[in-house]
């Protein structure tokens, strides 16, 4: 019998286990087109103010549900499920889960990266250790509720299943794909227990130079270190699918969101960068071999490491904590908009309104992230007068984005010495297209859109097919997509008066937590010395009435 050859030769599957929704998409190796994808919304709990929490076992099947649903659309289009070679993962970074290794049930929620319940453990270490730039030399990142060390040390500290499982050596830690791949590759039935060397990247415990746990910063923590994954490199056969349609194919490649945007937007050398926009915003930018320590807010971070005995490539990160976020905010706590998508033609409408650039919308609703890293900053809202519509606010919310991506890149101009030439993005967000020009204006520097906006997902693809044995893929031989450009349109002198009203909104925020929490103390310690004059102006009364009590019973 002769085997007919396939329609589009060697398929990659790509699990996306992002912020907001799952997804598994399929791409052709050869071409990098994208054939089909299945996605389901994620659901995010906040069950008090500043946590943030998600189901892990909903994680779970809604990337299992993804799979089999997109198996069921290939065989619709006539495209052979068997075609598909390999299977790569990206994930939110810094997201933590810790589970029970005999019972495969996470022993809490996972505590998602924008969590903040943890700012009492980071004020600790801050005050302690007095000067904490030393984890920046180890880990390239700054100790912060961010990432995932202090989380694993809060649920240590504050979950008795947690302690429990520790005790009894059956707790495993892991970020969202270590959890996927443990339970895709066997759970409690022999699942791996790894992770790449990018997600460890991002737990404040990995050392950079080594690519190992570094044993001073889990003393530090508190942590066990038989709870850890094995540390892996982003490209290469790990294990197999134990079950479902997929079953027997293999997982050869994971890499976080941020270094799988990289990488999906061929941003394979040095001095390339790109600009993810979703619930935040991330900015890498490639520095090839070298670790480059930051002296501007930034993080150095590993970029990817394509196969156990390849070269590591690093990068810096400036990371925004707020992007799509405000809109959502603007969306449902504020009802300013009804649809995410009327945003645009509500803006462009408005763009002769006198008020318009006026406003300035800080979104810091849990501190700034870099490359300022203040968490007692609070959003603000200023340049407000009686003509100020909700279009001018929404105006300012887009601004937002853009100004605080033009931050991160003048930090890195700072740390690197060079301006960079051009901007490649990704993300939901960039299908607004007057927000890609508007980001052009106001950083003055080139934005290049790719057609194909699965950046993300088509990178983890990319590092799964290059690994050693699947051989579909060769990341050097990839061309760029094709895509949309923008050019800055307005002048310097605009940009940078524009810029300074930014700049004065950030200064402005920043203190906000800090100043409430000492005006708390103040008004705490006037009330304390208020009691105190109040209660010795009664002693002197009572002793002066008695002293003359005294004087007429004696005469």
């Amino acid at each position: 019998m002769v085997t007919m050859p396939s329609r589009y030769g060697k398929l990659i599957g790509s699990i996306d286990a992002g912020t907001g929704s799952v997804r598994f998409l399929v791409f052709a190796a050869a071409t990098s087109e994208l054939l089909t994808y299945h996605k389901l919304d994620l659901e995010t709990t906040t069950p008090k103010e500043g946590w943030v929490e998600q189901d892990a076992m909903v994680i779970l099947r809604l990337a299992e549900q993804c799979i089999e649903k997109c198996v069921g659309y290939l065989v619709d289009l006539d495209i052979d499920p068997n075609d598909i070679v390999a299977i790569g993962i990206t994930n939110q970074r810094e997201t933590t889960i810790l589970w029970d290794s005999k019972t495969g049930k996470p022993l809490y929620n996972a505590i998602v990266w924008s969590d903040v319940r943890t700012k009492g453990i980071v004020d600790e270490y801050s005050s302690r250790l007095k000067n904490t730039e030393f984890l920046r030399t180890i880990c390239g990142l700054p100790i912060s509720t961010y990432f995932s060390a202090v989380k694993i040390n809060w649920l240590l500290n504050n979950v008795e299943e947690v302690q429990s499982a520790v005790k009894d050596n059956r707790c495993l830690f892991g970020t969202v794909d270590s959890w996927l791949v443990w339970n895709l590759t066997g759970g409690t039935d022999g699942g791996l227990h790894i992770t790449d060397v990018t997600n460890a990247s991002r737990t404040l415990l990995m050392n950079l130079r080594s690519l190992s746990w570094d044993p001073h910063l889990l003393s530090l923590f508190s942590i066990p270190s038989q709870i850890l994954p094995q540390i892996r490199s982003s490209s290469e056969i790990y294990a197999y699918l134990k079950a479902g349609p997929l079953e027997g194919v293999p997982i050869s490649g994971i890499l976080g969101d941020q270094q799988s945007a990289l990488m999906g937007q061929s941003c394979l050398a040095p001095g390339q960068a790109k600009n993810t926009y979703g619930t935040g915003c991330f900015l890498l930018y490639n520095t090839g071999t070298a670790i480059v320590n930051s002296n501007h807010g930034l993080l150095t971070t590993v970029a990817y490491q394509l196969g156990p005995r390849a070269p590591i490539t690093y990068a810096l990160e400036g990371s925004i904590a707020v992007a799509g976020q405000a809109f959502k905010w603007l969306r449902d706590n504020l009802n300013l908009i009804g649809d995410l998508n009327e945003i645009e033609s509500l803006v462009q409408n408005n763009i002769s309104h006198s008020s318009s650039g006026d406003v300035v919308f800080v979104p810091a609703f849990s501190g700034l992230y870099a490359p300022y890293w203040k968490r007692d900053a609070r959003s603000i809202l200023c340049g407000l007068t009686d003509e100020t519509s909700k279009a001018d606010i929404v105006q300012a919310a887009l601004e937002a984005v853009c100004f605080q991506t033009r931050d991160i890149l003048e930090a890195m101009r700072e740390d690197c010495g060079v301006a960079l030439e051009k901007l490649l993005v990704d993300g939901g967000m960039t299908g607004n297209k007057y927000l890609m020009q508007l980001q052009a204006d106001l950083t003055g520097v080139p934005v290049i859109r790719p057609l194909m906006a699965e950046a993300t997902a088509l990178g983890a693809a990319m590092a799964a097919g290059c690994a050693e044995g699947i051989n579909a893929w060769d990341p050097a031989k990839t061309t760029p997509p094709c895509s949309d450009e923008f050019y800055p349109s307005i002048d310097d002198n605009e940009r940078d008066m524009r810029y300074v009203k930014w700049k004065k909104g950030i200064k402005r925020s920043m203190g906000w937590d800090l100043a409430t929490k000492k005006d708390a103390k103040n008004i705490e310690d006037l009330k304390s010395w208020q009691q105190l004059v109040q209660n010795v102006a009664v002693f002197t009364f009572v002793s002066f009435s008695l002293l003359i009590v005294a004087r007429k019973l004696a005469s």
